[in-house]
């Protein structure tokens, strides 16, 4: 099996336990996660079979959209409702408040990585440190907000939140968002619930969870839902003739009569898919190689 499947995370899991628990469902060892989403958190987690497995730098830079609700009042030490609470503030705002400072987080904006979070210092984990009681100084990095939307409003009732939709770039926490909402209200603000409905072109209405992959794998009904490497990128398909094969299973660059631009998926003359190439300066050069050499050349 060389593709990806669009698995639903459940509530408690972590994305490594999901790759764990697929190895023994689908009796394989070459899977990978896309990016993780936190054990509480729940949704669209794209995980990678097989040759599929150098994909997954790739599918992280993927635009990613979640739906979030934040607790206004309340400040944690992980920024979301798992952690300690560590400030209260009385809630003083109105809607158009809320909504001038949700909004003002679209485009670019420095953010300030958490400390439970996995990006790694000196070798150690950041949440490591800080279970141990350790802070340190984490840079900002740019992230980019592409739209956040806001569902619902509720500062009438005595648990003050609000539910906002938003698309957004790899490496962006939520948690910490939700968090820098709370702070540009003044009332301070923690993350209560998330929930990631898209990553790239998988959508949540067409995930599968652990059970139902399991039972689709036991009935033989599985591969219809893992899509083909060559799906996930639309690129042309480029077929190339057989004297040209050597070079193509060496992954050297070569050339073919016509005109050509940008990227193609690459596909031997029988049909086999081989690779994503470029079309640079007269030639296809090799952008990601999936041929195996020891397979059997056909």
């Amino acid at each position: 099996m060389d593709g990806v499947i669009n698995v639903y995370k459940e509530h408690g899991y972590t994305s490594h336990d999901v790759v764990a628990k697929l190895r023994g469902i689908l009796h394989m060892k070459k899977i990978g996660h896309t990016g993780t989403l936190d054990p509480d958190a729940v949704g669209v987690l794209p995980v990678c079979l097989g040759k599929a497995t150098k994909l997954c730098d790739l599918l992280t830079d993927w635009t990613k959209t979640y739906e979030a609700v934040l607790l206004l009042g309340k400040v944690t030490d992980t920024q979301d409702i798992s952690g300690e609470i560590i400030e209260e503030h009385k809630v003083d705002v109105n809607e158009c408040q809320i909504m001038e400072a949700v909004t003002s987080f679209i485009g670019d904006y420095e953010q300030i990585p958490p400390m439970y979070s996995a990006i790694k210092h000196n070798g150690k984990k950041l949440y490591e440190l800080a279970r141990a009681g350790i802070e340190i100084e984490r840079k900002p990095r740019t992230v980019h907000i592409d739209a956040i939307k806001i569902n619902e409003i509720h500062i009438l009732d005595e648990e003050k939140t609000v539910r906002i939709t938003v698309s957004c770039s790899k490496g962006t926490y939520i948690r910490t968002l939700c968090h820098d909402i709370g702070s540009k209200l003044g009332c301070g603000a923690c993350m209560i619930k998330l929930v990631r409905t898209r990553v790239g072109q998988f959508m949540m209405d067409d995930s599968l969870t652990l059970n139902q992959i399991s039972a689709l794998m036991i009935k033989g009904e599985l591969e219809s839902n893992i899509y083909p490497i060559w799906e996930l990128f639309h690129y042309p398909k480029l077929t190339v003739p057989k004297d040209l094969e050597k070079l193509l299973y060496n992954g050297n660059s070569f050339q073919l009569d016509g005109e050509y631009a940008g990227n193609y998926n690459v596909f031997d003359a029988q049909d086999k898919f081989v690779g994503i190439y470029e079309y640079v300066e007269g030639r296809f050069i090799v952008v990601k190689m999936f041929y195996n050499s020891d397979e059997e050349v056909r």
